[in-house]
């Protein structure tokens, strides 16, 4: 384990409790002088020292190390992107971990201004250059992108509540397409009724209590569908408690998030906690064979295993992405710290833009950011079938990527030297963020920097100067 030195935040901790050193002290079993060090950041905190401050104070021991950094670095870098002050690394990582509160000030303060600067933006190309004073909240997705964030992608009370009906109902893998058609007609006097091409996948008429599910979904997507509209109809109380959140500050948030709330359930309930992750563990997270396992899509269980977090009964920490070709994130969800930045996009070497170039098949990458974690990448590419001919459909790349050293639980690992560093792709955040400076794929220069002009070459030279 590495040393830990989190002075500060032991010391606002203390305040927060309108505690005296001697008192923490005592109340630890150290002494007064080695916890006035450890505030000092001049000793580091041991794993015992740690342990007690979880039991005494009920604080999570996670939220005192590396692991709950990341983020507030990756957010960090994008905020002094926009300043004209050089700020290294090594200061940002120093705020982070011992004034995390400042960082999450300065990074909220930035949002708002570039959302500022963004709405005058747009709204004077479209009404010319007149300056318009202010700018709006940040938008319902981001909103609730945050909301699951906090939660790490895990909400322990649908979780619970999906393996309460998956037991009530007499569940099993092969079984939950009729077994949930069943629940919906006997429980809610509800008929499931699968319909013709649809822009709707899932549309429920009150009136005559009639479900209708697009006939274009597989039997796994339409058990899904059925899943969510059961959470509709039993778990709206709990959803409206889980939705009543500071972080959703607008309506349209908040609708939004029961979406998302109604749609984890579906996940949990086609796709049972602690069956699904011992199943996950034996089968070394092989996604197609969990895929076969349940009846349910590559993306389905890429999702699932994104919030498998539970405390006691955890899983591999995974991020889950979904793009198109254009470089669209429509999903992006978390249950650790690895976050690209808002203001840089993606990066064109990551092996998740690659899987069109492939399709269908599983590609593996370990890649490396800039701050010098490195991750295991897994990618496909994912779409659903035309409705008829000359109709378009939807092709989408999916990734699940974990830190590296979680790779060896996976079964994509085989075969890789996870300890070569050779062996790593340089990624990056974005060429707006990142400081690669021999980047054969940098598009244009970091915000802020200016590419040189080589008299000796045909082009641009691409590394960013100061």
């Amino acid at each position: 384990m590495r040393k830990i030195y989190m002075g500060v935040r032991l010391r606002r901790l203390r305040e927060e409790r309108s505690l005296k050193q001697v008192e923490l002290a005592a109340l630890l079993g150290i002494s007064p002088s080695y916890l006035n060090q450890i505030e000092r950041n001049q000793r580091p905190l041991t794993v015992s020292v740690l342990l007690r401050i979880n039991a005494i104070f009920g604080v999570d021991v996670q939220l005192l190390s590396e692991d709950g950094e990341g983020r507030l670095i990756t957010e960090l870098r994008d905020v002094v992107s926009d300043g004209a002050e050089t700020i290294s690394l090594a200061e940002i990582r120093e705020l982070a971990m011992n004034m995390p509160a400042v960082g999450r000030t300065l990074v909220a303060l930035h949002r708002r201004y570039r959302e500022a600067v963004e709405q005058s933006e747009a709204l004077a190309a479209q009404l010319g250059d007149e300056w318009i004073a202010g700018g709006p909240a940040r938008a319902p997705f981001e909103q609730v992108r945050d909301f699951f964030y906090a939660r790490r992608n895990h909400v322990a009370p649908l979780d619970e509540a999906a393996e309460r009906l998956y037991r009530d109902a007499g569940l099993g893998p092969l079984s939950v397409h009729p077994g949930l058609a069943a629940w919906l007609r006997e429980r809610h006097g509800v008929a499931v009724v699968v319909t013709g091409s649809d822009d709707d996948q899932r549309r429920f008429d009150p009136e005559s209590r009639t479900l209708f599910i697009s006939a274009d979904l597989k039997l796994g997507q339409q058990a899904f569908q059925m899943a969510a509209q059961i959470a509709v109809l039993e778990l709206g109380p709990v959803i409206d408690r889980l939705t009543d959140d500071p972080v959703l500050a607008s309506p349209d948030a908040r609708r939004l998030a029961r979406v998302g709330l109604a749609n984890y359930f579906a996940g949990a309930l086609v796709l049972p906690y602690r069956e699904f992750l011992t199943a996950a563990e034996a089968e070394a997270y092989d996604i197609e064979k969990l895929g076969r396992r349940y009846g349910v899509g590559f993306e389905t269980v890429c999702h699932r295993l994104s919030t498998l977090q539970r405390p006691g009964a955890r899983g591999v920490p995974f991020f889950f992405v979904r793009v198109d070709r254009a470089g669209n994130i429509s999903k992006r969800q978390s249950a650790t710290d690895f976050h690209f930045s808002r203001v840089g996009g993606s990066c064109p070497l990551w092996n998740v833009y690659e899987a069109f170039t492939q399709p269908g098949r599983v590609l593996t990458q370990i890649a490396r950011m800039p701050d010098g974690r490195a991750y295991l990448w897994i990618a496909r590419t994912v779409g659903r079938g035309v409705a008829g001919f000359g109709a378009p459909g939807k092709t989408f790349a999916v990734g699940i990527g974990c830190d590296i050293r979680h790779a060896s639980r996976l079964i994509y690992a085989r075969g890789l030297d996870l300890n070569d560093p050779e062996a790593a792709t340089p990624i990056g955040a974005g060429c707006k963020v990142c400081e690669r400076p021999a980047c054969p794929q940098r598009a244009f220069p970091p915000v802020g920097r200016r590419l040189a002009v080589d008299e000796n070459r045909s082009a641009l030279a691409p590394y960013p100067v100061a």
